[in-house]
């Protein structure tokens, strides 16, 4: 058994990982996109990185998303505390994804927020499947 991690370990995770990840900066700039997020929402990572958020957020609850994100990065903490909700993002195509997603802040060593990473999942299918839900928390 080999025990020396690769030190590019933490690439080959995200690149490889099942749930979409991004990360965007503390103004909502996306610095981070992997190729489940490239699944997920339809844009290539040269497509999302330097891009806002506002790229994936369906119009319609842009306001009560940055609202959420202002206060999140100010405070320092998230409304959910990290728990999955369900939501709509906006797929490339301008059709509408329901996602399970969670929110977290990212800090530096000094605590300090720097941005936020989310991990989604597509539900869509599921949703269709079950005859979708009664009504869906979008933020």
């Amino acid at each position: 058994m080999h025990d020396a991690l690769p030190r590019d370990l933490a690439a080959l995770i995200l690149g490889q990982a099942v749930d979409a990840v991004i990360y965007a900066d503390r103004e909502g700039v996306i610095r981070l996109w992997n190729a489940a997020a490239e699944q997920v929402f339809g844009f290539s990572s040269e497509e999302a990185i330097g891009s806002s958020l506002d790229l994936i957020i369906p119009e319609r609850l842009r306001d009560g998303h940055w609202k959420g994100y202002r206060a999140a990065v100010s405070s320092g903490t998230t409304r959910l505390g990290g728990r999955a909700t369900l939501t709509k993002g906006l797929h490339k195509r301008g059709a509408s994804v329901y996602v399970e997603m969670s929110f977290s802040l990212v800090k530096d060593h000094a605590n300090e927020v720097v941005g936020s990473v989310a991990i989604a999942r597509e539900v869509s299918g599921k949703l269709a499947k079950t005859g979708g839900p009664e009504s869906v928390s979008a933020s």
